[in-house]
């Protein structure tokens, strides 16, 4: 059945992941084909939902009924909205970093500190302060004095933090900006990411779109499951309105 072994099944049938199952009078369970495509189903939702979502979905269908299931597929296609929208902030944040003024006058060669960086960048040094606490700036710190020594990346990093932030950025946001660029070391490199990302996305979308036509084939002829419909009566709105 649906290229697993015999063990998988009764797992699978204890699991709940498939519907309950008759027995011989031996003791045997027997399996037909709402079974087959209850398996078949769970495979095709963990490619796009992933093994443990398709494992709740049909625990669920199962044992709650599909509104139990929908609420996890619901779920699950809101959390990869979410991360369309973090995505499409990244890059937004990105191409703000790329188009910084190009006659912006460029740091010291030596090192500075905090006040000096703050006049260099028309910031107070609380803001400076602030956003390091946050992990967005890393300056080193003189033995003995303790006092913060800033070099030319960090007053690279300080001028984005305070382009983004005037930009109205959360610092979540532009620290992942921030790591990224420095994981990658160019906006280039970090661009590519950010398309391979959306392009992951698409894919697992797809794969979503996917397993939900089965779990739709599944429920619609094998849990007998026909009104997929709201059932409270409402009213709906005129189109002349």
């Amino acid at each position: 059945m649906a290229g697993v072994s015999t063990q998988q099944i009764r797992n699978y049938a204890d699991a709940g992941i498939l519907p309950p199952t008759e027995r011989t009078a031996a003791g045997y369970r027997r399996f037909d084909a709402r079974h087959r495509e209850a398996m078949l189903t769970y495979r095709v939702l963990a490619k796009g939902f992933g093994w443990d979502a398709a494992r709740s979905i049909m625990q669920a269908l199962h044992a709650d009924g599909l509104p139990a299931a929908l609420r996890i597929v619901d779920a699950r296609h809101a959390g990869l909205h979410d991360q369309r929208l973090s995505l499409h902030a990244a890059a937004q944040a990105l191409e703000a970093v790329a188009g910084q003024a190009p006659e912006a006058p460029g740091p010291p060669s030596s090192a500075m500190r905090i006040g000096e960086v703050a006049a260099h960048l028309g910031v107070r040094t609380s803001a400076l302060r602030v956003w390091e606490a946050a992990g967005l700036l890393m300056p080193q710190r003189e033995a003995g004095t303790g006092y913060r020594r800033y070099g030319a990346a960090d007053v690279r990093d300080a001028r984005m933090v305070s382009m983004l932030r005037q930009g109205r950025y959360p610092l979540p946001q532009i620290r992942a900006v921030l790591d990224d660029l420095r994981r990658t070391g160019s906006t280039a490199e970090l661009r590519a990411v950010i398309a391979e990302r959306h392009a992951a996305l698409d894919r697992t979308s797809a794969a979503m779109l996917e397993g939900t036509a089965h779990l739709h084939r599944y429920v619609t002829d094998h849990l007998h499951v026909t009104d997929l419909h709201v059932t409270e009566n409402r009213a709906l709105p005129s189109d002349s309105a």
